[in-house]
């Protein structure tokens, strides 16, 4: 299957019938930016017309609605408006391309029609911390960004209120780019390893990532990482300058953020100066610092200066569900890095917790492949057990290779991880799986697991 063509969106959704898919937070977002704009609203939402009827009447948004499953409605309409989590083989967008109507997304409209330079961060990993991160930098500064995107926030209906001088920090998913045809104008692209292989090929997936930097233009930027081989390689193909971030020393000529014998560092045209002391940073784990890394290119081009880039650096905790450590029971930490929906991420969180960890492994999987955390796991022999939950937690089990109970929720979980965590360790919900086999999404998982925990922690006390 191709990948689709996005097209640019049209000046105004001003007397068009446009059908929209998908009511979630870029749905509602984009149904009140289309009611703004005066457009004939046909909804649909996978969990029926009721739901989508309920919420419509939630934000007060007038229109019609259908049944997601009716091609027929491709036919009926004169544009569609699909949100990200909208498959493109579902019936709507591909009744749409034989029907000739045009597709857009939320994201795609908003890059296309946005006064505003966008700084726009895509990765397989880190790319909500980095986001708010490079925020928090802006703040700092005395601007006032918006921030939003896939970190959870839709932002179509600010459109009218943005002007050219504004701060705009964007979280950009694969899904997003897939009907965006216009690329921010300071691109972060911070890594693209496995993922999401159940819905994409990896030279889709591959493809996709690329989305965010080959529409840029010659006064545009690209931060890409000089350790990360594929997206490294992708500098060629963006018509802007390239800066290089990453651990180790970068390429020569380039602007570059990098960490070098426990200093973080920028170089430029102007000389090579330190920002922070790595172990200075707040955040936890050599993935973040390579986040960090990202987020110091990108505020130093923005203009941010780097005492300030080191005083947010010093002092910023990061975002919920992110090796958040929810409590210690008994002299055993209970950390919550629910965000960990594949094995990669899940090696990333193992690696930032030193001495015994119980990790938990469990969710939905996604046809990627375990080695390198099976690999870490049998590297820290002894140190390392674990426990399987959730619908492919036997699955999980067997991919990892090490033993441990496997029981069906997360409850019983965080209750095994408990009789098996010795004072000193820490139990690590790091699952690498999504959690859509039992909750809406990571978020709920995390809250699940922050309950948990507190429930065991009373019950100790």
């Amino acid at each position: 299957m191709t990948l689709p063509i996005p097209q640019p969106a049209p000046a105004s959704f001003s007397g068009m019938r446009v059908a929209l898919a998908g009511l979630g937070i870029e749905g509602r977002d984009a149904a009140l930016f289309l009611q703004a704009e005066g457009a004939e609203i046909t909804a649909v939402d996978r969990r029926g017309e009721t739901a989508a009827r309920a919420e419509l009447d939630a934000i007060g948004v007038a229109g019609e609605t259908g049944a997601a499953d009716d091609p027929g409605l491709a036919r009926r309409v004169d544009a569609i408006v699909a949100s990200q989590g909208i498959p493109r083989d579902a019936p709507l967008p591909a009744a749409a391309a034989c029907a000739g109507v045009p597709v857009y997304g939320p994201m795609g409209i908003f890059l296309d029609r946005c006064p505003a330079d966008v700084i726009g961060v895509s990765g397989s990993a880190g790319k909500s911390t980095t986001t708010a991160l490079i925020g928090r930098m802006l703040e700092a500064a005395g601007r006032e960004p918006l921030v939003g995107g896939n970190i959870g926030r839709g932002m179509l209906r600010d459109l009218p209120r943005l002007g050219a001088g504004d701060a705009v920090v964007a979280e950009i998913s694969h899904t997003q780019l897939l009907r965006a045809g216009r690329s921010p104008q300071l691109a972060v692209l911070l890594n693209v390893t496995p993922n999401h292989l159940d819905q994409f090929s990896w030279d889709e997936y591959v493809a996709l990532k690329r989305r965010l930097i080959e529409h840029q233009r010659d006064s545009d930027a690209a931060v890409l990482p000089f350790d990360e081989p594929v997206a490294a390689a992708m500098s060629g193909c963006t018509a802007g300058q390239v800066i290089w971030s990453g651990i180790g020393r970068p390429p020569s000529g380039a602007s570059s953020a990098f960490a070098l014998d426990g200093a973080v560092r920028w170089r430029d045209s102007a000389g090579e100066h330190e920002i922070v002391r790595a172990g200075e940073i707040r955040l936890q784990g050599e993935h973040n610092l390579r986040n960090a890394l990202a987020v110091i290119a990108a505020a130093v081009v923005s203009g941010v200066e780097p005492e300030t880039i080191a005083r947010v650096l010093r002092s910023y905790e990061g975002l919920a569900h992110r090796l958040e450590l929810v409590a210690e029971v008994g002299g055993v930490r209970y950390v919550n890095d629910s965000i960990a929906t594949a094995p990669e991420r899940a090696l990333a969180g193992l690696r930032a917790i030193s001495g015994p960890v119980v990790l938990l492994l469990g969710g939905r999987g996604k046809n990627l492949p375990f080695d390198d955390l099976a690999a870490e796991a049998a590297a820290r022999a002894g140190e390392i057990s674990a426990v399987y939950f959730g619908e492919d937690g036997a699955e999980f089990a067997a991919e990892l290779g090490l033993e441990g109970p496997i029981v069906g929720d997360l409850d019983a979980a965080v209750r095994a991880a408990a009789d098996l965590a010795a004072p000193g360790a820490t139990v690590l919900m790091s699952p690498a799986g999504t959690s859509f086999d039992a909750y809406p999404n990571f978020e709920a998982r995390g809250a699940h697991f922050r309950a948990a925990v507190r429930s065991l922690a009373e019950a100790a006390r």
